[in-house]
């Protein structure tokens, strides 16, 4: 008898999309690593942020654009599939992928364990299992309810962000505040720090191209992928510069580098108060980002077994919860081995290089498509140039990570 095949379930509507997003990009972010980007650009952490997002941009529109013309799981693999037509590359391309994602996660749970010790002191290990095996849960009881738990998650994580924009605002004295000291002169060597921030900073804007893998299970993915792309990246890019400027006036970059809750110390030294509420944020924050990178990562394998790259077990989808069981299982354990195993800056760094040489890729697959392929109706087209200046500055990077590293 042949096994009966449930497709994935077309309920993520364009806001879910957003905060869904939204909550990896800040999760994986702002909330953990905003300190060690302050010991790397000192002062100058705002423009870091700044470089990273001018760095993910131009792939971000790369990103829109093919996810409006291949709307389907699998993202950065099919892609591949579609431009070289390669089953070696897409396969190698979908484990890169899934390999950042799962990095990705792992970094994130660093931070929780960073702010949930505000509450109860447990050993790492411990803290990570149960976390991991309760977004496990979450992801298996099906992706309706996964959006919208990472939306709700969504949703205090931003109030959290504006909430130390206002404290900020209230707290400092910025009538003494000399802001012509955060404007970096004009020297290779500075810009050489800043551009350094920069390659970890790019690390708190990674999400927007997890988006894509969702396709299958978003309204009019079409329309909805390319505007929901473009909408979280520039609301987390003001977000971001507002919250680096608060925190680097509050906290001398030296002193914030070492903290693993960053933004809970800031918070403190703004209010002179325990960072409970703050704490209580973060550490949600940083949840959401391990749920969605786990999600991510599921569609990833999900897809490439539909394609039949990896072993069908990966596309079973279960007919009630309408989700990849094994691959959400799969994917939740290696985030743990992970987390366990390496600490937060190497995996951070590790993570970026990663996504570097895949956006690297995914800009050549869609130059070659667009030179191939006659532009379809009803989708969205940016120009060549765009996905040829993500290739310049993506090559870029990686070099300047190389050269600080000899």
């Amino acid at each position: 008898m042949l096994e009966k095949k449930f497709n994935l379930k077309r309920d993520v509507s364009l806001t879910l999309l957003v905060f869904y997003g939204l909550g990896n990009i800040f999760g994986a972010g702002i909330y953990v690593l905003v300190g060690k980007i302050a010991g790397i650009s000192g002062i100058y952490i705002p423009f870091s942020f700044l470089v990273a997002c001018i760095v993910v941009l131009f792939t971000a529109l790369s990103y829109a654009e093919l996810s409006s013309r291949f709307p389907y799981s699998a993202g950065e693999a099919l892609y591949a599939k579609e431009a070289f037509n390669s089953k070696t590359l897409s396969i190698a391309i979908g484990v890169l992928i899934s390999l950042s994602g799962i990095i990705s996660s792992a970094t994130i749970l660093h931070g929780f364990n960073g702010y949930v010790s505000h509450f109860i002191n447990l050993p790492p290990y411990i803290t990570s299992t149960l976390v991991i095996t309760v977004l496990c849960i979450v992801c298996i009881l099906g992706i309706g309810h996964s959006v919208k738990v990472a939306s709700i998650l969504t949703v205090i994580e931003i109030f959290g962000l504006l909430y130390i924009i206002f404290i900020g605002i209230d707290k400092l004295p910025f009538e003494t505040i000399e802001f012509s000291k955060l404007i970096p002169p004009f020297e290779i060597s500075v810009w050489h720090t800043i551009t350094l921030g920069a390659f970890l900073a790019f690390y708190a804007f990674i999400g927007f191209e997890d988006m894509v893998n969702i396709a299958e299970e978003v309204k009019e993915p079409t329309k909805t992928m390319p505007k929901a792309i473009v909408i979280a990246l520039f609301v987390s890019t003001i977000i971001y510069i507002l919250v680096a400027i608060v925190s680097i006036l509050a906290i001398e970059p030296n002193t914030l580098a070492k903290t693993n809750s960053p933004l809970a110390d800031v918070y403190t030294k703004l209010t002179q108060k325990e960072p409970v509420l703050l704490s209580f944020i973060g550490t949600f924050a940083v949840l959401n980002g391990a749920l969605i990178q786990i999600i991510m990562v599921s569609r990833v394998f999900y897809g490439m077994s539909m394609n039949k790259w990896i072993p069908s077990i990966f596309s079973r989808v279960n007919e009630k919860t309408r989700t990849p069981i094994f691959a959400t299982v799969f994917a939740s354990i290696s985030v743990l081995i992970f987390t366990l195993w390496l600490p937060i800056l190497t995996l951070a760094n590790l993570t970026s290089f990663l996504i570097f040489v895949i956006f690297t890729l995914m800009n050549i697959a869609l130059i070659k498509i667009k030179l191939q392929r006659k532009t379809p109706d009803n989708i969205i087209s940016y120009p060549i140039y765009i996905p040829i200046i993500g290739i310049i500055i993506n090559i870029t990077m990686i070099a300047v990570q190389f050269i600080s590293l000899l």
